[in-house]
């Protein structure tokens, strides 16, 4: 390819990189993959950028590339789960995690800067809210369950909002078959219970405000404060342990026993995730420094945390654009 058309091509698609690794994010419930998939994606794109007619916008073509290369993708990867796709809660908080093992995929959690949804660009406020929506942990996890093409049609109508005549183009279906996959692909989340909550966004007040005090909570290893801001039905789990917990009275005596440790063993710094506020956790090890944990997810609603997941993911601060460790002279 010339110049001349390396420059076209640059200008005409590189407007849609963020969005392109939100929809493999989607799709395939790793950020290391997606980003495997959208160079995989634009390479293919630039390769085959002098026979492109025109027949579609350029957005939409690309959408037809990347999605089919994360069919591919899952045609050789399992799915990606959290803990409470293992198995049932463990109903005694005092009982030692359980590790899940070597063979489980986690599902890993996305930084709102990563895809623009922090609003630092400039987005249109409205569509930063929808795309929050459409990478919310619940919905991420949900899709997993989901089969390939499946997937693909939930995400390109219900969260993108493609016509279903373009759905059919993007992935070589009939719109007779993309109803029928979308009726389907619907049907399987109502199963999974899958509903929208008053979820705050990251930057309310509210929410930054709960988040302030879970973090403060955590760094006192103050138990009670933890339990005033849970909701009684609250949820927890944390990658790569298989246990996790339902209801405030168990989630809390577990992390008293088994994660709190005595105050200022952790720091907590503030992010955002998956349109969520969030966390990167820091333990304090044996030379003073805290060390990166990973990353801590909150929804948060009107009346509550309702679910935490941890990501046991000391990579994940780099992700997040933090540092691996903290010096012992760190404020906190």
């Amino acid at each position: 390819m010339r110049a001349d058309g390396d420059d076209a091509f640059v200008r005409d698609t590189e407007p849609f990189r963020r969005e392109m690794l939100a929809h493999c994010y989607r799709m395939l419930g790793s950020v290391d993959d997606a980003e495997d998939v959208v160079q995989e994606a634009y390479l293919r794109a630039w390769r085959s950028y002098g026979a492109f007619e025109g027949r579609s916008s350029v957005r939409t073509w690309l959408y037809r590339i990347a999605t089919n290369a994360c069919l591919t993708a899952l045609e050789r990867s399992g799915r990606r789960v959290l803990p409470s796709g293992l198995g049932g809660p463990e109903p005694d908080p005092r009982a030692a995690p359980e590790p899940a093992g070597p063979g489980v995929q986690w599902l890993q959690p996305i930084p709102d800067a990563l895809v623009a949804l922090d609003g630092a660009d400039g987005a249109d406020p409205a569509a930063v809210v929808a795309a929050r929506e459409g990478l919310r942990l619940a919905l991420i996890a949900a899709l997993q369950y989901l089969p390939g093409t499946q997937r693909a049609v939930l995400i390109l109508r219900d969260v993108l909002a493609f016509p279903a005549t373009e759905v059919a183009g993007i992935l070589d279906l009939s719109v007779t078959a993309v109803k029928s996959s979308l009726q389907r692909a619907r049907s399987r989340l109502r199963e999974l219970s899958l509903a929208a909550d008053d979820i705050a966004e990251p930057a309310s007040p509210g929410a930054r405000a709960v988040l302030d005090q879970y973090m403060a909570a955590f760094q006192d290893a103050d138990a009670s404060a933890l339990q005033r801001l849970l909701r009684h039905d609250a949820q927890m789990e944390s990658t790569p342990v298989r246990s996790w917990f339902a209801g405030s009275k168990t989630c809390v005596p577990f992390l008293r026993n088994w994660v709190l440790g005595a105050p200022g063993d952790w720091q907590m710094l503030p992010t955002s995730a998956n349109g969520q506020p969030a966390a990167v956790g820091y333990r304090r090890g044996a030379d003073g420094a805290r060390h990166a944990y990973g990353v801590v997810v909150l929804e948060v609603t009107g009346t509550g945390i309702s679910h935490i997941v941890s990501f046991g993911d000391p990579g994940l601060a780099a992700l997040f654009g933090f540092p691996a460790t903290l010096p012992a002279s760190h404020p906190g």
